[in-house]
């Protein structure tokens, strides 16, 4: 019980209440308005109050990107501090990315104080008056689910807990606080330290009744279809979808995936390319996909049912997003799976010979496709550059018997691994924001040091992830992960898009497309090295697989970061 006399500055009980709602980490970028949080620190230490670990993040974007990469590991939001307006500018880009994602996430800012003299914390520099906005929250409102400015500082507990039960509530997301310097330089009673959390989140799962509905239309159906994009949502749900694809004969595509829904082996997963599917599908299920399919290539059929399920079902964030939802059920991922599976299991002896028939088709199709992919990764070893389908094969290859995560930023592809496991795949968030790859990773490996954890980007995700900052901090903490930066000089996704609309246009037949060229590119082995980290070039293919068999090797000794950069043909 806390001394009933005993005051605190609002800084130590900030930090005091996020320790005590199960924040684990705050990821920071500090300025001038941090003073009472440094204050408090120090304060809450020297009273054996406990508190989160801080880390110091020399750039936001980077602080956003691993307190993302750390709740995906954990399931648990994260908090990141940065500086007023210009700090939450930097910060934006990263709260795009977790808002597409559905991340919750306690994002905070100082705000410019609001006094030029007269009360502690009141403006003390030029800047005071330089980076005071009418609307500073405007900077990050649309990502975010609610922000709100400290007024007083007896509202700390309140807000804090209004904060994280929001964050945590379906369809999570990040939120934003913004700290006034004078309110958190202001002392209050200590006693609301002691009061549990008062607001809990709250989830939704899909009850009974609708899962019901959903398996009798699957259960029908002669060519059921599942489109997942963003995973199943835990190891159970996980496993549960592989058996009852299994068992029902039902397709899953994963089309543009950001994580793994299902093994990219197993017998129902079908190639990535959605156009054969949807051409014959009659019950289609999208699984917390915010685009399942490209609608100027292909749409479903007229008389095909298409099911929506998920945290957004209409994912309303989208302006406009006009995928057919015929049924909606409005649910986090892994409860609406195994009520699924539950569903469909009273439903089987009335369709088990259908099922059975359509399984094995299936499975013969698919693994035929598989292999061919595969073989085609295969195959290229001997061009006369490097591929990137050939790279991702080769480092799937690598860590079949490893329990590793993939995080691929424009770097390596999924249709060509081998990859099985649970987590084992996550790819840039929707949004696109990039420079996400290589700290999100950062933050994964934080939360499970004995997994392999592999970030894949090309080089000019490489250059937008802040490499000094990020190989700074990675080295700060010791993380032991592999980094595959593949440089093709350009940027290749710019490339293909102008590619793809104008195929037979003037930019196309250039020899140079405009405005993608990344040449001369930096030497980012020298890069890492700047950090001291385990770094080499690869140029060829025996280069490549010696170079990927010794960072594996250094980072399972825990010896640090291992980077390699791969020279790759121009896609």
């Amino acid at each position: 019980m806390t001394d009933q006399t005993r005051t605190m500055t609002a800084g130590a009980a900030l930090l005091s209440r996020l320790a005590t709602l199960g924040v684990e980490y705050i990821f920071a970028n500090s300025g001038t308005d941090f003073p009472p949080i440094i204050e408090g620190l120090s304060e809450a230490e020297a009273g054996g109050i406990p508190l989160p670990k801080t880390v110091t993040v020399p750039f936001e974007s980077a602080a956003v990107a691993m307190a993302h990469g750390y709740t995906l590991a954990t399931g648990r939001p994260q908090a990141v501090m940065v500086h007023t307006n210009v700090g939450l500018a930097n910060a934006a880009m990263g709260a795009i990315n977790a808002a597409c994602d559905n991340i919750p996430m306690l994002l905070m800012s100082g705000r410019t104080p609001t006094l030029e003299q007269g009360r502690l914390g009141a403006r003390t520099v030029p800047i005071g008056w330089g980076q005071e906005m009418l609307d500073q929250a405007g900077l990050i409102r649309e990502a975010c689910k609610w922000d709100y400015e400290l007024r007083f500082p007896e509202q700390i507990f309140d807000v804090m807990d209004r904060a994280h039960g929001i964050a945590t509530s379906t369809p999570k997301g990040p939120v934003y606080v913004s700290l006034p310097r004078e309110v958190l330089s202001e002392t209050i009673p200590a006693r609301g330290a002691d009061r549990r959390p008062q607001m809990a989140g709250v989830p939704i799962a899909a009850v009974t009744a609708q899962m019901a509905q959903v398996a009798e239309r699957l259960a029908s159906a002669k060519h059921p279809v599942i489109f997942a994009q963003h995973g199943a949502g835990g190891q159970a749900a996980f496993d549960a979808l592989s058996r009852l694809t299994a068992r029902w004969g039902i397709a899953v595509c994963q089309y543009w995936a950001v994580e793994l829904a299902l093994p990219a082996t197993h017998p129902m997963a079908a190639d990535p390319d959605p156009r054969p599917l949807l051409e014959r599908a009659d019950v289609i299920l999208c699984l917390d996909a915010l685009a399942p399919w490209a609608p100027a290539q292909q749409e479903p059929r007229e008389d095909a049912l298409v099911i929506q399920v998920g945290p957004r079902p209409l994912a309303e964030r989208s302006g406009v997003r006009n995928f057919r939802c015929d049924l909606g059920v409005t649910s986090e991922i892994a409860p609406a799976i195994l009520a699924l599976e539950a569903a469909l299991e009273a439903l089987w002896p009335a369709h088990a010979a259908a099922a059975t028939a359509r399984s094995a088709a299936l499975a013969q199709t698919h693994q035929a496709d598989q292999s061919r992919r595969f073989d085609a990764a295969v195959a290229q070893r001997d061009a006369a550059a490097l591929t990137k389908p050939w790279i991702s094969h080769t480092l799937a290859r690598h860590l079949a018997d490893r329990d590793a995560a993939v995080f691929s930023e424009l770097g390596c592809q999924l249709p060509s691994m081998a990859l099985t496991r649970h987590q084992s795949w996550f790819d840039g968030p929707h949004a696109g924001g990039l420079g996400w790859g290589f700290p999100a990773a950062i933050g994964f490996a934080l939360a499970q040091p004995d997994r392999t954890v592999v970030a894949t980007m090309g080089d000019g995700s490489y250059m937008f992830a802040n490499p000094v900052a990020c190989h700074q901090i990675a080295e700060a903490l010791g993380i032991s992960m592999v980094v595959l930066v593949l440089n093709n000089a350009e940027w290749g996704a710019v490339r293909q898009s102008v590619v793809d609309i104008y195929p037979n246009g003037h930019a196309a037949r250039a020899n140079a497309v405009p405005l993608t060229d990344l040449s001369p590119s930096p030497d980012f082995v020298q890069v890492a090295k700047a950090s001291r980290a385990w770094a080499r070039h690869a140029k060829d293919a025996d280069g490549f697989e010696a170079a990927l068999g010794e960072a594996l090797d250094h980072v399972q000794g825990r010896r640090g970061l291992a980077l390699i950069e791969v020279a790759i043909g121009k896609s």
